[in-house]
């Protein structure tokens, strides 16, 4: 999505007032509910409350918000049959299996099921279903539904100092038509992967409400 002309989004380095993010209702292509799910949260931020994205309360970001993780460094591990990206401060793992088709019967998750394969030896072709309906696209907390379709391309930059993601989004349950959008990531030398454990940071951020963190009533071992 977009922020509301006037309203834009600051933050480090951007020499505008750090605020939360407003998003554009005006965009024509969000269905009825979907404009008034953002109204709701724009209307909250208005209020004085809090417009934080998921991960802030160790909630998996989904796709395509992936690739929207801020502050931290996302690790590529590549392998013959899979490729896996990692975003360690909250142990968010995605799995690429590099296969022809997805599998039949699928159950919505929380990342769905992603296949990819490559093109001309430098692009990365990723196909996403099978996603739940808990996440959202994007850093407004814009909803989709269950139809939700994503194809995202990663390619190294010529100079090889950095990578471009092209994503293509399609759900016509939240969407009147498919959209496009870019990621452009720089290239670091981050070191070895460092441990941390999202659930341990407090509960209630700077005193704002904010989505709580899950908390499972049984051991999953």
């Amino acid at each position: 999505m977009r922020d509301v002309p006037g309203h834009e989004h600051g933050g480090n380095n951007t020499g505008v007032q750090a605020s939360f993010r407003i998003a554009d209702l005006s965009n024509p292509i969000l269905q009825p509910w979907t404009r008034d799910a953002l109204k709701m949260v724009n209307d909250k931020i208005a209020a004085g409350g809090g417009g934080f994205t998921p991960q802030v309360s160790c909630i998996p970001l989904g796709v395509p918000a992936y690739l929207l993780h801020p502050a931290q460094p996302v690790y590529f591990i590549q392998t013959p049959k899979e490729v896996v990206l990692i975003w360690p401060p909250n142990h968010e793992v995605r799995h690429i299996y590099l296969t022809d088709k997805h599998s039949s019967g699928l159950k919505p998750t929380w990342f769905g099921e992603s296949i990819g394969h490559y093109e001309n030896s430098d692009t990365l072709v990723v196909d996403t279903i099978g996603l739940n309906d808990k996440t959202y696209v994007d850093n407004y907390r814009t909803p989709h539904t269950e139809k939700l379709h994503v194809v995202e391309r990663f390619r190294i930059n010529p100079d090889s100092k950095g990578l471009t993601v092209d994503v293509t989004i399609d759900d016509p349950g939240a969407f009147t038509m498919p959209w496009h959008a870019m990621q452009r990531y720089r290239r670091v030398q981050q070191g070895q992967m460092a441990e941390s454990s999202c659930a341990e940071n407090p509960t209630n951020f700077l005193s704002y409400d904010m989505d709580p963190i899950p908390q499972a009533n049984s051991p999953d071992f």
